[in-house]
């Protein structure tokens, strides 16, 4: 904490102080230095850190606290104006706004006192020259606050009708405004257009478009334009979660999550701020946020989840629906205030409109990480079945069944549930036995050998030992596969002889013969030299059922038979036969009516296809698996299939969608609870897609929401390390220096223990550039250091040369001085001129490196003499640059063509240097050797025009002196 000694020592203090975070300790440091102030006895010290505590209250949860030092301040203009400089003067009547705004979320202020105040800052404003432009817009707050809508209106079009002069607000902060009546009188589609140059970047300040994009995210829902609310949530709640003066917007943003399906991540949000329950200074967006947790806990209420913890005041425990009460009544109270003090309902009227909301989006998937609620014990209380209601019941389970259809099993189970009382047919009972078995998985080997029981005592010995090869292949996979083996040995000899006597089918039969193929396949994964006696099975399959596809069940076998064939060749290593065979596998189940079928194998065909380098085919094949799963597949198969086409998307380049898919596969895995694990691996997707895309805060706020989940573990170091690595980048383009360098640095660590180095190299490098352009060069030096070091191991000229020039512009600017400067440009220098290229494509970036190292050589020596360095004359150091630059135009040269705008722009370089020593006509002659260098060149191309225009400068400056 700097010490205030004197005026300059103030001001320092003042400005650390304002780029510390919003909040109580900033605003205490502030009142502190207006103590230190008075005791310098200067009235202009007194006025700024009167000015500087009204800043820092206005950007917090204290802005009661502004209305003292403004009352202050402005008894000190009146009595003395002559105190004042031009910026404070300018500072007071900007803040007279501040007045206005502050008074609106005050319920203690009465209304009568606000229209004085409108009426002094208009008197004040006319006195000083400005415009009515933000005196109609403070009146417009006023109007629009109470619910005048026809003086708002008037309002609104004089604010917009006078002229914009410096008292008018920020180009961002006006556009939001506006937007917001527009979106309030229901012109979604007006105020998003009234935003766009916020949005865009066009129009940006230290609140915008932090505002913006919060305000903007209900007319996005209502329009149905859910890519953009996501993205503006994202984006947006990552620029407001640590202001802690935005509370309206972080408000806007827990609303969103509440109508789109996300209260998870509501919950989340109302964890972060737990002041946000109970800070008392601005009342009107406390009231805005107890009315989005009211809608919130309601929300949680009417899924069943009423008992469920949630975050709340601090001091006593909360379930959201007590807190639904408790904010719904401090919220109406609140209300109430405002009303009384307004003299009309509208405050209260719209926050239970507010808090009564319904959702917009039943799923709306954001792609960041979120713990879900835990969903109250279900009370399934199934309806009574009547007798008559049985028969319908089977023939809608048989029907399902001969379809091979899904949810065959879940029709069997409510025959089970309606025959509890009635007695079942012979068959009857042993199909729904058998069907039990099904639904067992592992456990239903026995059910299975009960179902043989069945079918016997019914007269059908085929489906009984269909069913007994059934018993045979649960064994198989619980451990027991000497057993199964032998089993289906005998049941395919029996199966056999009785469809020689007639006494079964082909498709019982069949159903054998599949038992004994799967059966064999399994074993492969323990033996692979059973695999002759596998494949033997699975033809004897494919010779039995492949005549018979016409019959659904038999074309269903003939297609698994196809399936395993491919199996079986790419474990011999004939990946394109395995595709080939996967591919007619697929084909035979769609052509079958059973596209469920499908799925397993497209998946596998697309993967495979992947690997034989078919992008095409990869990309069919899994757009087919998808087609074919919607709507029958489990949470965590809808996961894996949405991810799979994400890869081959992005291997393909198509990002825009791949995002898309990647986003749904983080949903569906949070669906299924595999959120750290499948979960984590398609964020980690989705955060690289939407980087490529140059969407940065939505890739970091995806990624950073992955990290914590992946583990080396279950997903590979390497994920790790190119998560960070892609967090270093989004840090970097969102001007996050600091935290690029933290996340560079992790990853470098976890990357030095690995045999190949090269990207330890590189995420060290990285790192460095990231700590100095976070003005950190003590700690960017020692990174540059440890850059050059794995540089130098791995042979890479390049990465060395780069690294030791970095090093010497942080030794000129820092304590080692101009000397370490030379020092390690010189050795970069070196490193060039020794390189062993191997080809002359090696020899030409070699060469460009060493004119580039001359070129910033001859730079730094001359901006140092510019700075007041310890060479004797400036134009001794000038002298020195000159002979780099000179160098660096030859080295460029003899390059030829191919650096003709290297070697240029060292020559307009040398030329001003020439020009700085008074030597119009060495200065002259560069210039004119440049403008030569273009004649006949394309003069719209850049840098050719940037080029011959700085020629022409260079010459025109000689001329005059």
């Amino acid at each position: 904490m700097s010490q205030v000694v004197d005026f300059d020592s103030l001001r320092r203090a003042m400005v650390d102080n304002y780029e510390q975070p919003e909040g109580p300790a900033r605003n205490a440091r502030a009142e502190q230095l207006l103590v230190e102030a008075e005791k310098l006895n200067i009235p202009l010290a007194v006025i700024e850190a009167l000015g500087h505590q009204l800043k820092v209250y206005n950007y917090s949860s204290e802005k009661d606290k502004m209305f003292v030092p403004f009352a202050r301040l402005l008894r000190m203009w009146d009595e003395r104006p002559e105190d004042f400089d031009e910026y404070e003067t300018h500072s007071l009547h900007w803040v007279f706004k501040w007045m206005s705004a502050g008074m609106l979320g005050q319920p203690h202020i009465p209304l009568a006192s606000m229209e004085k105040w409108l009426g002094e800052m208009e008197h004040r404003y006319r006195l000083a020259g400005h415009s009515e432009r933000a005196v109609r817009s403070a009146e417009f707050s006023v109007a629009a606050h109470i619910g005048d809508l026809a003086r708002a209106e008037r309002a609104y079009a004089a604010w917009l009708a006078a002229d914009r002069d410096e008292m008018a607000d920020c180009h961002a902060c006006e556009l939001h405004d506006q937007g917001w009546w527009q979106a309030r009188k229901g012109e979604a589609e007006r105020a998003l257009e009234l935003w766009r140059p916020v949005l865009d970047g066009e129009h940006v300040c230290a609140h915008e478009p932090h505002a913006v994009l919060a305000s903007s995210l209900l007319p996005l829902l209502r329009l149905g334009r859910l890519d953009e609310a996501r993205a503006h949530h994202l984006r947006g709640f990552r620029l407001v979660r640590s202001m802690e003066s935005m509370r309206g917007s972080y408000a806007d943003h827990v609303e969103f999550c509440a109508l789109t399906g996300n209260e998870a991540r509501g919950l989340e949000l109302l964890a972060e701020r737990p002041a946000y329950f109970t800070d008392s200074g601005e009342p009107r967006s406390k009231l805005d946020f107890l009315a989005v947790v009211t809608l919130l806990m309601d929300r949680l209420v009417e899924l069943g989840l009423g008992e469920q913890a949630v975050p709340g005041p601090a001091g006593r425990e909360w379930t959201a629906r007590t807190l639904a009460a408790h904010a719904r009544g401090e919220a109406l109270a609140l209300a109430a205030r405002f009303d009384a003090r307004n003299g009309t309902p509208y405050v209260g009227e719209r926050t239970r409109r507010r808090m009564d909301r319904r959702p917009l989006v039943d799923r709306l998937p954001l792609g960041v990480r979120t713990t879900r609620p835990a969903p109250a014990p279900a009370q399934v209380a199934h309806a009574p079945v009547l007798e008559r209601d049985l028969p319908a019941l089977l023939a809608e389970a048989r029907r399902l069944s001969e379809a091979l259809h899904p949810d065959a099993v879940d029709a069997w189970a409510a025959v089970a549930r309606a025959a509890e009382g009635p007695e079942l047919d012979p068959r009857d009972h042993a199909d729904l036995v058998d069907h039990e078995a099904i639904s067992r998985g592992p456990a239903g080997a026995e059910s299975f050998e009960r179902a043989a029981e069945l079918y016997a005592a019914a007269g059908d010995p085929g489906e009984a030992l269909a069913a007994r090869a059934r018993a045979a292949f649960v064994r198989a996979l619980t451990g027991e596969a000497d057993r199964a083996l032998e089993e289906i040995t005998g049941l395919r000899q029996e199966a056999l002889a009785l469809f020689e006597e007639g006494g079964t089918g082909v498709g019982q039969t069949a159903s054998v013969l599949v038992g004994r193929a799967r059966i064999l396949m399994r074993g492969l994964e323990e033996d692979e030299g059973s695999a002759g006696a596998a494949e033997e099975a699975v033809r004897e399959l494919l010779a039995f059922a492949g005549p018979h596809t016409g019959e659904t069940r038999l074309a269903s076998r003939a297609a698994e038979a196809r399936a395993m064939l491919a199996e079986l060749a790419g474990r011999a290593g004939d990946a394109q036969g395995a595709a080939e065979l996967l591919a007619r596998a697929a084909e035979e189940y769609v052509a079958a009516g059973l596209p469920w079928f499908a799925v397993e194998h497209e998946a596998r065909l697309a993967h495979l296809a992947r690997q034989l380098g078919d992008t095409e085919s990869a990309e069919r094949a899994a757009r087919a698996a998808l087609e074919h799963g919607q709507g029958l597949l489990e949470p965590v198969g809808q996961a894996q299939l949405h991810l799979g086409l994400a890869e081959v998307l992005s291997a393909s380049g198509q990002s825009a969608e791949a995002a898309e898919h990647a986003l749904e596969a983080a949903h569906w895995a949070d669906e299924a609870g595999e959120g750290p694990t499948l979960g984590a691996w398609a964020r980690h997707q989705l955060g690289g897609l939407l980087l490529r895309q140059d969407r940065f805060a939505e890739a970091a706020e995806v990624l950073e929401s992955a990290l914590p989940d992946l583990t080396a573990q279950t997903h590979g170091d390497g994920a790790i390390v190119q998560t960070l690595w892609w967090l270093g980048d989004c840090h970097t383009e969102l001007g996050e220096h600091r935290a690029a360098a933290e996340r560079w640095l992790r990853a470098a660590e976890i990357a030095r223990h690995w045999p190949e180095q090269r990207d330890h190299a590189m995420l060290a490098h990285l790192a460095a550039e990231a700590l100095s352009h976070a003005e950190l060069p003590t700690e960017a030096d020692r990174a540059y250091s440890r850059a050059a070091d794995l540089w130098r191991d791995l042979g890479n000229t390049h990465g060395l040369v780069r690294a030791l020039r970095a090093r010497a512009w942080l030794a000129a600017r820092g304590q080692a001085g101009l000397d370490a400067a030379r020092e390690l440009m010189g050795e970069a220098a070196r490193v060039c001129e020794s390189g062993s290229p191997e080809d002359d494509e090696a020899r030409v970036r070699l060469v460009t490196e060493l004119g580039h190292t001359h070129r910033q050589f001859g730079e730094l020596i001359a901006r140092s003499a510019g700075e007041g360095t310890d060479e004797e004359t400036p134009r001794a150091a000038f002298e020195e640059a000159l002979a780099h630059l000179t160098e660096a135009v030859a080295v460029f040269a003899s390059l030829g063509a191919g650096a003709l705008d290297l070697r240029t722009g060292a020559e307009l370089a040398a030329g001003w240097l020439e020009a700085e020593l008074h030597r119009p006509d060495a200065a002259s002659a560069r210039a004119r050797a440049v403008l030569s260098a273009y004649e006949g060149a394309d003069g719209d191309a850049e840098p050719v025009r940037a080029r011959r225009a700085e020629a022409e400068r260079l010459l025109e400056a000689q001329r005059e002196r």
